[in-house]
């Protein structure tokens, strides 16, 4: 029996489905055959038909799948690279990206130190605990007031010297289970751990940053004067679908650091 191919113009919609058939009797709108191919991929992106770190099929089989030229998913996983969704590796193919790669870590993490290479963080976790979300995090987290949320404070330190403190919210929902003790223990990055064990991966943020002062427990837990200048950078991490998953709140000693951002 031969399945119904998907709906090339209007992806989101059931098999065999037209395009324009709308119950609000909108006007359809229409995209370009290589995006609804990127949607597409997305979507098995999601579901985790392909699993983070796994090779997705090749050009060719894609094309046979989505019975479109090879040049279409050419550039449908052109953009899914750009956008850190997949990973190209010269002869071996293309595979699902993972916060488990070197280059992913600092993807997210933009502190960088005036001289030398940038290196993993040692990470201080003083408190994990659930609480009903205050209404600004659930306003960014796009929950109820008074939902359950994990909050997480820590302090990270690069070559002893401690320089960032980080308070986040998470869903509690998505994140049963998350405790002190496995964050400690945990050695990767967090959103290593965030993929692997909660299905939960970061595919973009958004950031607000501005000048501060630490405050007494900032200055305490970085030992340095209270008043000390700080970067505050406020940050609303999405999941597929655009679903944001984590708020977070990072304040930055730059006495020997910056933070470095590409634009393009």
């Amino acid at each position: 029996m031969s399945s119904t191919p998907p709906n090339l113009t209007n992806p989101g919609a059931p098999p065999g489905t037209a395009a324009g058939n709308s119950a609000s009797g909108t006007s359809p709108t229409f995209s370009p055959l290589y995006q609804q191919i990127k949607a597409l991929i997305t979507q098995s992106l999601q579901s985790g038909e392909w699993k983070p770190g796994e090779l997705i099929p090749s050009e060719i089989e894609l094309a046979g799948r989505f019975k479109v030229s090879q040049g279409t998913v050419r550039k449908a996983i052109d953009e899914l690279a750009a956008e850190n969704l997949v990973v190209r590796r010269q002869g071996k193919g293309t595979f699902v990206a993972t916060h488990h790669e070197a280059r992913a870590q600092y993807r997210f993490l933009r502190l960088m130190p005036d001289t030398g290479e940038p290196h993993h963080a040692d990470n201080r976790i003083l408190e994990v605990k659930r609480l009903r979300a205050p209404a600004e995090v659930a306003r960014l987290l796009d929950v109820k007031s008074g939902d359950s949320v994990i909050f997480i404070k820590r302090v990270q330190a690069f070559d002893g010297e401690p320089i960032i403190v980080e308070e986040l919210w998470l869903p509690g929902s998505l994140f049963k289970g998350l405790t002190a003790e496995r964050l400690t223990e945990y050695k990767g990055p967090m959103y290593g751990l965030f993929e692997t064990e909660f299905g939960t991966r970061m595919i973009r943020a958004t950031e607000k940053i501005r000048a501060v002062l630490a405050d007494e427990d900032t200055a305490r837990l970085l030992n340095i004067a209270a008043g000390t200048p700080m970067l505050n950078v406020e940050r609303v991490s999405y999941t597929y679908g655009d679903k944001p998953v984590e708020v977070r709140r990072g304040l930055y000693l730059t006495h020997h650091h910056h933070y470095q951002n590409e634009l393009s």
